[in-house]
C-alpha cells in the first residue's frame, strides 16, 4: 500500500519519522467529514529513507501488505467470529441468554488487539519505506 506522508525528522541508521495522514475506512475526505469525529489524524512511524528525503518534505512511502492485512485479520474478522462461535455454541440456552455470550465474546475478542497494539507500538512492527520524494 502506497501513501503520501510529511518526514519529520532524521533518524540514525537510515531512517526517519514520518507523519502519514490517517486514511478513513470510509473513504472519504476527514478534513472535511466530522461524522465520526476523526478530523486531522496522523499516524508517526519510522520510515526506511533509501531516497535521503529531509524534514519537511513530502514523500511517497509504501507499507508491508501482508503485515496490514493480519491486522485486519485480528481487528475485524475475529470479533465476528468469536460472536458467531458464542452464540452457535450455547444452543440449548434462552434466546437472550444466547446474544449475551456472543456479545461477551465478540467483547473478549477485542483483547488480543490491545495487545498486539500495544507490542506493535512498542517494536515499532508496522515500518514503512519511504520510494520517493513527492
Amino acid at each position: 500500500m502506497t501513501q503520501i506522508a510529511t518526514v519529520e525528522e532524521i533518524l540514525s541508521g537510515g531512517y526517519a519519522r514520518i507523519s502519514v495522514p490517517r486514511k478513513s475506512a470510509c473513504g472519504h475526505d476527514c478534513e472535511q467529514c466530522a461524522g465520526c469525529g476523526m478530523t486531522g489524524a496522523a499516524i508517526r512511524a519510522k520510515a526506511k529513507n533509501d531516497p535521503g528525503a529531509q524534514p519537511g518534505q513530502k514523500v511517497v512511502v509504501e507499507s508491508s501488505t501482508k503485515k496490514l492485512l493480519g491486522v485486519v485479520v485480528l481487528v475485524y474478522i475475529l470479533p465476528v467470529i468469536c460472536f458467531l462461535l458464542g452464540y452457535f455454541l450455547s444452543e440449548g440456552l434462552a434466546e437472550s441468554v444466547r446474544y449475551v455470550i456472543a456479545i461477551a465474546a465478540a467483547a473478549l475478542a477485542f483483547i488480543p488487539c490491545v495487545v498486539y497494539d500495544r507490542y506493535a507500538r512498542r517494536k515499532e512492527i508496522l515500518t514503512y519505506t519511504i520510494l520517493r520524494v513527492f
